[in-house]
């Protein structure tokens, strides 16, 4: 051995966690020996270095307050309920306005068929002495024999009177309404039965009465439907309701209701204006 060969350096000692272990070295250990709970965790969250940035869960947003609306008052919630009201008219009003003019017409077409096989012309029969009697004769104009040379024009009247009546029927939401209207309209189609198909021509056919009173007009029972009904319609209408069903003062409120500015309807600042 040359005594001048520098010898060799002896190899640092590895300390601390940067020793390696040799692959080739028996004692060096696989990463799958290592288990889950021999592996180092870190103490903090942050050891990786400066640079590196940890996950943090992401904190939930505060979600924004929905605006609410203001609720309607109770003029328009009656507005839209009465508009509601008027597209659904239960077909129920209609069956009873139905069978009003039916019992109306049949019962006068009736007693009409009664007084003409059964009685002559001008034939007067008691029924409650002084107070009611039966007188049969045939009337060519209207109540009190009124306009007996203008037959024609108390037909158009009938015959418009029942088609305006008719054109109401999906119109109609009250009971009281329902009767009346039923009342005249069988009422008027039973005189204009007799002014189309009676005596002496079509058109102008002469009515059959035959109800007498003392010191009152002789009528039917198609004058009586019409006059009851009326009268229930001036009761009605004198109540202030509508063929609706709604009083007149509430159809107010939920008109002006509304036409008031959206959001202003139903608030009072704290004075109470």
């Amino acid at each position: 051995m040359n005594e001048h060969q520098p010898a060799e350096p002896a190899p640092e000692p590895q300390t601390g966690s940067s020793a390696v272990p040799d692959a080739q070295s028996p004692h060096a250990k696989s990463p799958e020996a290592l288990s889950p709970d021999s592996a180092p965790s870190p103490a903090f969250p942050d050891a990786a270095g400066p640079g590196s940035a940890s996950p943090s869960p992401a904190s939930p947003e505060p979600a924004s307050p929905e605006p609410v609306s203001p609720s309607p008052g109770p003029a328009v919630a009656g507005a839209a309920q009465g508009r509601s009201h008027a597209r659904r008219v239960p077909a129920r009003y209609g069956v009873v306005m139905l069978l009003c003019t039916l019992a109306a017409y049949v019962i006068d077409q009736l007693t009409k068929a009664w007084v003409v096989s059964t009685m002559s012309e001008g034939q007067v029969i008691p029924v409650l002495p002084t107070l009611l009697s039966w007188r049969f004769i045939r009337n060519p104009g209207a109540a009190f024999s009124i306009g007996t040379d203008y037959t024609w024009v108390f037909t158009i009247i009938m015959v418009v009177v029942a088609v305006a009546i008719a054109l109401q029927v999906r119109n109609i939401a009250s009971w009281g309404w329902s009767v009346a209207l039923g009342l005249v309209l069988g009422g008027a189609l039973g005189n204009l039965t007799d002014r189309l198909l009676r005596e002496p021509s079509f058109g102008q056919g002469h009515v059959v009465d035959f109800i007498a009173l003392p010191n009152f007009a002789i009528f039917n029972i198609a004058d009586s439907a019409v006059v009851s009904g009326v009268v229930l319609i001036c009761i009605l209408t004198l109540r202030g309701i509508g063929m609706d069903g709604r009083r007149s003062s509430d159809t107010q409120a939920a008109a002006r209701a509304a036409d008031a500015p959206e959001g202003r309807t139903g608030e009072r600042d704290g004075d109470g204006r």
